[in-house]
């Protein structure tokens, strides 16, 4: 069978990579998006266990069509008494980047007139449209005049992982946060990690749950796969069995930090929601006054951008980061994800590489930054 996992700009070649590691097979990078195969195992495997996916798709069928008539005949060609009875639900997205289409609600409306219709005609009745929790949720993406009709095993997005209880004023999403520690080479042997920004404690919480191999979505209870008619309890309870026979419930040293004591508060009820919350130390301290971990390793943090969560005095902000990771972080190697650039020249360091991502709608720098104890000239001398 052949599947598409959706993830974000910047982070296919993560996704493809943990797709390849994972025994899938024909993995495809395609754009905020990665093609592989698999068997059946794969839709409960995928889902379970992808760190940096939002999605997990099954494509039924594509076909060309120019119009809204080809639309709905094309749709109609699928046999939807395969999926439905009048009795489920169903709700349909769409995504369009087309000439001959303009309007994704349209297509979405045209889709759903199509399915519905067949199944009228066969039973006498139809099923009903449910936008929050159908019994199978539909996507429709078209490309000029190449029409994919495919179904969403997911139903929520995977960033839902079902720890967060609460949030701060600009929490990070779970996937993206995934993302910039798989960049960062999380996790390392013999390394600690530290996030001295946590806000509500995404980053701690998910390298915690990649130190322990804790599959992304250990802690959800529903996917849209289970709502479907071919839905195999057994094999997804042995899949779900697997998984964490794979577990260790021991990690390096994992901390996080934060100046505002409600963020910690957050963070620690969040933290709680997993088996792992005891695996990490959370501290009301701000970064310049921060106890840094005794073995050094990773930081990583997603500071304001003066966007979302508006900060007085931005680039003092960002002079005061700089100023801490030379002086204080000597040794450790950090990561900066920011969408404001010229708040990062603030800085006043030179990163070794750059990373284009988005948060949200918001293109970022995900920078890394080498802090050597000593200078850097004495550091290749010591190399050489």
């Amino acid at each position: 069978m052949k599947f598409i996992a959706k993830t974000f700009h910047g982070l296919e070649p993560i996704l493809a990579a943990e797709l390849s590691e994972a025994g899938a097979e024909a993995v495809e990078e395609l754009t905020r998006a990665v093609s592989f195969e698999g068997d059946r195992e794969w839709i409960y495997r995928a889902n379970l266990g992808l760190h940096t996916a939002l999605r997990v798709l099954v494509p039924l069928h594509t076909f060309s069509c120019s119009n809204e008539k080809q639309l709905y005949q094309g749709v109609r060609e699928i046999d939807w008494q395969t999926y439905l009875s009048p009795r489920d639900t169903l709700a349909v997205e769409a995504v369009v980047h087309s000439s001959f289409f303009t309007h994704s609600h349209y297509v979405a409306l045209k889709t759903k007139d199509a399915i519905v219709d067949q199944l009228r005609d066969h039973f006498g009745q139809r099923p009903s449209v449910d936008i929050k929790t159908p019994t199978l949720p539909v996507q429709v993406h078209i490309r000029e005049n190449q029409c994919t009709i495919l179904l969403d095993s997911s139903g929520e997005p995977l960033f839902k992982r079902g720890y967060r209880q609460e949030t701060g004023p600009a929490p990070l999403n779970e996937v993206l946060a995934a993302g910039m520690l798989k960049l960062a080479g999380w996790p390392r042997e013999d390394a600690s990690f530290f996030d001295p920004m946590c806000g509500s404690g995404t980053l701690p919480i998910e390298a915690a749950m990649m130190a322990t191999r804790t599959p992304a979505q250990w802690y959800r209870t529903h996917f849209a796969f289970q709502n479907w008619k071919d839905y195999e309890p057994e094999l997804w309870e042995k899949v779900r069995r697997e998984a964490g026979e794979r577990r260790i419930l021991t990690a390096p040293p994992i901390l996080g930090s934060d100046s505002h004591p409600n963020a910690i508060r957050i963070a620690r009820i969040n933290a709680a929601q997993t088996d792992l919350h005891t695996l990490i130390e959370w501290k009301h301290e701000p970064m310049e006054e921060c106890t840094l971990p005794e073995k050094k390793g990773l930081v990583v943090f997603n500071p304001p951008y003066n966007e979302r969560m508006p900060v007085e005095e931005i680039d003092s902000l960002y002079q005061l980061i700089g100023s801490n990771l030379k002086h204080r972080f000597a040794g450790f190697e950090a990561w900066l994800l920011s969408a404001n650039e010229k708040a990062i020249h603030a800085i006043g360091l030179r990163p070794s590489r750059k990373i284009a991502l988005f948060n949200g709608a918001l293109p970022c720098k995900f920078l890394k930054f080498e802090l050597y104890d000593g200078s850097r000239k004495f550091k290749k001398n010591q190399e050489a």
